[in-house]
């Protein structure tokens, strides 16, 4: 492969990057947006902020799904080695988000968007801020000095208004985090540990291939798939940030030399599950489908000590590697090995009696498909991936469609907390289920850079909420038709467009009435002298109400759309009340 450095500028060299960004610095965070976080043209150049009054903040991308806020700090340098500077900016930003509001008041207008995102996100207190400093070159003494103290200074940080942790990549861990990203597709790891003579057990138990081994904790950090997830797969969840209690008590042993010899016992030990295991020669295994099911928090507070962790060479932690082939054993062991941390609102639902109720039916009805309750599930390999429902995702599509309120589709721990019992007390029919997920796939497929449903550039951009809206969009056209106020099948909805053939050009119509709505109000905001911030609005009920308004709108002066009329024309009995969502 390709030295790291050469791909990035001859990517960066690429057309997109130069029309979009002024300089190659602003181009290499980009580039790391695109192919690292995986962000798609649009949300990469909307997560940028480099530039006059950006704080030292180049980059910022809040993840829905695993609650992570990144602050991204990037230095694009040619040279051999970087200094302590870039650290101390990244120090400066952390010590800024002690007061938001100050912060805001000194940014940049892009920076001030992005923060009021972060304020919101930062009321649960769930999420995580993850400062990450990259660069294209090493990290001199000096800087690893200062890297050292901020990282001990996060795990001895028992007051901060929120959970932080702070990462560093350099040249080395640019290439490294690349290859596996690039194998995101299909991340099957296979890793070689040497193991020390006298520290290691080999036995077979019911006819299983069991290494027992203590390993020093610097090999560890060496395990690929850690910062990135892919070594977690078959885990019932994946990081839960470092700042949790358990993961504070771990990271002040690591840093604490006296007590880091004593880590061993400390600690319960990791459980790892692999297809094969190999003995290359003596005290050298080689894993195949390496996959750790209990572990994944310590292994992510483990490798954010990684400098610290790096001089303890008295530091060890059991590993328990099983040679489990089989999909459903390991698929098993990983729910019983992880009782010992706290799990999230949708992991805990995911066993309720309302939900195994819901799977029962569905997969009842359907037998060929599926109704995945848990994070990192594994879809049975004789199940039709286009009948594949997840849990997670249903209960935001019910949330946008049932509860009439795509606003709140965004925030899953509400979902799963807060409004869970009035969500799922109803007994939704199966094939309203998998007509949910059927129109949010048709959805998502258009989601894309060729934008064939022409949506607004701002609507792009917010790809974790505004799809949301245009489920809830396509609800309010169906009831429209109808002349009613509640809340139509969405089975019935989609059966009716698929006789007529006119799902795509329902969806179209959806798209119109959610750009109308936004644009709408962007003009509204511009009369008034008003700043309009996209992500403010789509999280409100005025985006519920600008909805309506479009697609009444859309009834009175778009011919096509009264001849819709006819065509989803339902029966009273295919309409139910809406569920309430309001205190």
């Amino acid at each position: 492969m390709n030295n790291i450095i050469d791909i990035i500028k001859s990517e960066i060299a690429q057309k997109y990057y130069q029309q979009n960004f002024p300089n190659d610095g602003q181009r290499f965070v980009a580039w790391y947006m695109r192919n690292i976080h995986l962000l798609d043209q649009r949300q990469t150049k909307d997560a940028i902020t480099d530039g006059q009054g950006d704080k030292q903040i180049d980059a910022t991308y809040i993840d829905e799904d695993e609650q992570k806020i990144y602050i991204v700090q990037g230095k694009f340098y040619l040279g051999e080695s970087v200094d302590a500077e870039p650290v101390r900016e990244v120090i400066s930003s952390w010590s800024q988000f002690h007061d938001l509001a100050k912060l805001q008041e000194n940014a940049n207008a892009k920076l001030k968007t992005k923060i009021y995102e972060i304020a919101n996100a930062l009321e649960d207190d769930a999420y995580c801020i993850c400062f990450e400093l990259i660069t294209t070159s090493s990290f001199t003494p000096s800087a690893q000095q200062d890297i050292n103290a901020f990282q001990s200074k996060l795990a001895e940080d028992e007051d901060s208004d929120f959970n932080a942790q702070f990462s560093v990549i350099d040249k080395q861990g640019l290439a490294d985090t690349y290859n596996r990203v690039l194998e995101q597709t299909n991340p099957i790891l296979n890793h070689v540990i040497t193991l020390e003579k006298g520290k290691y057990l080999k036995t077979e138990l019911s006819s299983t291939n069991v290494l027992l081994a203590t390993l020093p904790l610097k090999e560890c950090i060496k395990i690929p798939g850690i910062k990135d997830g892919s070594l977690f797969q078959k885990n019932v969840r994946q990081s839960l940030g470092i700042n949790n209690s358990v993961n504070k008590k771990i990271k002040n042993t690591i840093n604490n030399p006296d007590k880091c010899r004593d880590f061993f016992f400390f600690h319960n030990g990791i459980t790892a599950i692999c297809n094969k295991m190999e003995e290359i020669e003596p005290g050298v295994f080689k894993f195949y489908a390496l996959n750790v099911v209990n572990g994944c928090q310590s292994l992510n507070t483990i490798l954010s000590c990684s400098e610290n962790v790096k001089k303890r060479d008295d530091a060890y932690i059991l590993f328990r590697f099983y040679e489990i082939p089989q999909r459903d054993r390991a698929d098993s062991i990983s729910t019983n090995t992880n009782t010992q941390s706290t799990v999230k609102a949708r992991d805990l639902r995911s066993n309720s009696r309302q939900v195994l109720k819901l799977r029962k039916a569905f997969e009842q009805q359907f037998p060929e498909g599926f109704l995945a309750t848990k994070r990192g599930e594994a879809i049975p390999a004789d199940r039709d991936r286009n009948k594949v429902v997840e849990l997670s995702l249903l209960g935001k599509q019910l949330t946008a469609w049932y509860m009439q309120r795509p606003n709140l589709s965004y925030g899953e721990t509400k979902i799963f907390d807060k409004y869970f019992n009035t969500l799922f007390k109803n007994e939704y029919a199966p094939a309203d289920i998998l007509s949910l997920t059927i129109w949010m796939n048709k959805i998502m497929e258009a989601w894309t850079d060729e934008n064939p449903l022409g949506l607004n550039e701002d609507v792009l951009t917010m790809k974790a909420y505004a799809p949301y809206h245009m489920l809830y969009a396509i609800s309010a056209i169906c009831a429209k038709c109808n002349k009613q106020t509640s809340v139509p099948s969405p089975s019935e909805c989609l059966r009716l467009s698929q006789v007529f053939n006119i799902t795509d050009s329902v969806i179209q119509l959806a798209a119109n009435c959610l750009n109308n709505a936004i644009e709408t109000e962007i003009n509204k905001n511009q009369l008034d002298e008003k700043t309009f911030i996209p992500q403010n609005w789509i999280k409100s009920k005025a985006s519920i109400n600008a909805i309506n308004s479009a697609v009444i709108n859309c009834f009175s002066f778009n011919p096509y759309a009264k001849e819709l009329e006819s065509k989803l024309k339902m029966d009273a009995k295919h309409f139910s009340y809406r569920v309430q969502a309001d205190n």
